[in-house]
C-alpha cells in the first residue's frame, strides 16, 4: 500500500516508479480522489463545529428562559447534514483505499529497468555445471524409473500438476526441509515457526496477493449437507471462507500484523516448512511435466521483520542464508536481480537464485528474495517504536525462499544422477537420511 501523503508531495517520483514498472501514471487519479475525500471531510468538520457554537447557545437561551426551539431545530437539520457528510467521506476514503490496494509497490533506484526476465542482471555465479559421460536425463524420467515419483496416480486423484512421491525420494524431501530448517535455525537466527495453512482474506490482504491475484488462490468454503428421506440439500453456512496459503510469507508475516512493536523487537526473523497451494492461473503449457510447477509444494520461508534503515543489509543477508543451502549441496547455481518488469507486486528489489538443472540444460528459480520496504506494513498496519521516542514508524518486511523444497529435489536428482538411473546422496544430506548413499530402482 502506497502512502497517499508521499504522492501527495512528489506525485512526478510516483508516476515515474509506475513508468518504471511499465503502468501508467496514476496520481491525477489517486489526488483527485483525495481531493474529495478531504473536502468533504472538511465539510463534516466544519458541521460538527457549527452544531457545538450552536448547543452552546441553546444552553444560554435556556438559561435566560428564552425560546431555543428554532436553534434546536437547525441543530438536528445539521445533525442529519453532518451524518450524510461522514457517510460520503467515508465512501471516498474507502475508495482511494481500494484503488492504492490494487497499485505495485515502487522499484528501487538500483533495481535494473527491463520488460521481461531476459532483461535480469547477473550478480553472481556460484560452482559449474557438472560434464556428464551420458545424456543427462529429467528429474521426472530418473523419478519414474527409480519407481518412487508417481504422476499418473496422482492424477487420478487429484488431476494434473500433483505428484505422489514414495521410499527414499520422499525421504528425501522430508530430509531437504529438515536440513534447510536446521541452517536457518541454528546459524542465521531464524525462529522455526508452525503456521495455519489456512488464512482469511485480511491475511492475504497484508501481504498483497489480494485484491488482484485472487484467481491464483484456492479458497476453501464450508458447506453443511442436511439429508431427508428423498432429498439432500447442500447450502453455505454462512461462515467466512478461508483460503490456502499460496507460500509461508502469508502467515509468518502476518505474525506481526496489526501490532506496533517496540525497538528491541527487532530485527524479527521467522522460518517455516509449509505446503504451498496455488492454482497456477495462466501457466498453461508451462512444465506440464514433472514437479517444477505445482499446484501442491513443498517450501520453507524466510520472513524478516525489520527497521526501514536495516533493510537493504537484511536482503542481502537473506539471499545469502538461502545461498547457503545450495553451496552445502554442491549444487551450482547463479543469483539475479529481476528487472522492474518481472518483479512481484509488492516487492520493491528483489533477489532470484536459480539452479542449474543439467536435464533440462538451464538454470531455473530455486529461491525468491524481496525486500517489500513499509509496503506489506502499510497494508497490515504494523509499526514499531524506537527507544524514547512515541511517534511510531512503519516496520519493512521481506521474504524469501530458503528454499523450495521440491525444486532442490529436482536439482539433486538430476546434478547427482548416475549412468544407471541411480542418485547419489549429497553428503550433506546423508545425516538425514539414515546414513544412504545412493537412491536406487525399487526392485517389486
Amino acid at each position: 500500500m502506497h502512502d497517499i501523503r508521499a504522492i501527495r508531495d512528489n506525485p512526478e517520483k510516483f508516476d515515474a516508479g509506475l513508468k518504471r514498472r511499465g503502468a501508467e501514471p496514476m496520481s491525477g487519479e489517486l489526488l483527485a480522489l483525495d481531493s474529495a475525500r478531504r473536502e468533504i471531510e472538511t465539510r463534516a468538520q466544519e458541521i460538527q463545529a457549527s452544531r457545538n457554537k450552536a448547543a452552546k447557545e441553546i444552553g444560554n437561551l435556556k438559561s435566560r428562559g428564552e425560546d431555543a426551539s428554532a436553534l434546536m431545530a437547525e441543530v438536528a437539520k445539521s445533525k442529519e447534514a453532518q451524518v450524510a457528510a461522514e457517510i460520503e467521506a467515508k465512501q471516498k476514503t474507502e475508495a482511494l483505499s481500494a484503488v492504492l490496494a490494487t497499485i505495485p509497490n515502487i522499484p528501487d533506484d538500483d533495481v535494473p529497468g527491463g520488460k521481461s526476465e531476459d532483461d535480469n542482471v547477473e550478480v553472481r555465479k556460484v560452482g559449474s555445471p557438472k560434464s556428464f559421460d551420458f545424456t543427462a536425463k529429467e528429474h521426472f524420467e530418473l523419478g519414474e524409473v527409480l519407481g518412487q515419483m508417481d504422476f499418473e496416480v496422482a492424477a487420478k486423484m487429484s488431476g494434473a500438476r500433483f505428484v505422489v512421491l514414495t521410499g527414499a525420494l520422499a525421504r528425501m524431501e522430508r530430509a531437504l526441509a529438515g536440513f534447510m530448517l536446521d541452517i536457518h535455525t541454528t546459524e542465521f537466527g531464524y525462529v522455526e515457526t508452525n503456521p495455519p495453512a489456512l488464512v482469511k482474506d485480511g491475511a492475504l490482504f497484508g501481504t498483497g496477493q489480494l485484491p488482484k491475484f485472487e484467481d491464483d488462490l484456492y479458497k476453501a468454503t464450508s458447506y453443511e449437507i442436511k439429508k431427508d428421506v428423498n432429498h439432500v440439500r447442500i447450502r453455505n453456512k454462512g461462515v467466512e471462507s478461508l483460503y490456502l496459503i499460496p507460500t509461508g510469507e502469508v502467515p509468518l508475516t502476518n505474525l506481526v500484523a496489526g501490532k506496533i512493536l517496540a525497538d528491541g523487537d527487532l530485527p524479527k526473523r521467522n522460518t517455516a516448512m509449509t505446503w504451498c497451494f496455488r492454482s497456477e492461473a495462466g501457466s498453461a503449457g508451462k512444465d506440464t511435466r514433472g514437479m517444477i510447477r505445482q499446484h501442491q509444494f513443498t517450501k520453507v520461508e524466510l520472513v524478516s521483520v525489520v527497521k526501514p534503515e536495516d533493510s537493504n543489509a537484511e536482503l542481502e543477508r537473506m539471499t545469502w542464508a538461502a545461498e547457503e543451502i545450495l553451496k552445502r549441496l554442491g549444487l551450482p547455481f547463479r543469483t539475479v536481480m529481476l528487472c522492474t518488469g518481472d518483479m512481484g507486486f509488492g516487492a520493491a528489489k528483489t533477489f532470484d537464485i536459480e539452479v542449474w538443472l543439467p536435464g533440462q540444460g538451464e538454470y531455473r528459480e530455486i529461491s525468491s528474495c524481496s525486500n517489500t520496504r513499509d509496503f506489506q506494513a502499510r497494508r497490515m498496519n504494523t509499526r514499531f517504536k524506537r527507544e524514547g521516542e512515541k511517534k511510531s514508524e512503519f516496520v519493512h518486511t521481506l521474504n524469501g525462499s530458503g528454499l523450495a523444497v521440491g525444486r532442490t529435489l529436482v536439482a539433486v536428482m538430476e546434478n547427482y544422477q548416475n549412468e544407471d538411473g541411480s542418485i547419489t546422496v549429497p553428503e550433506a544430506l546423508r545425516p538425514y537420511m539414515g546414513g544412504l548413499n545412493t537412491i536406487e530402482k525399487v526392485i517389486s
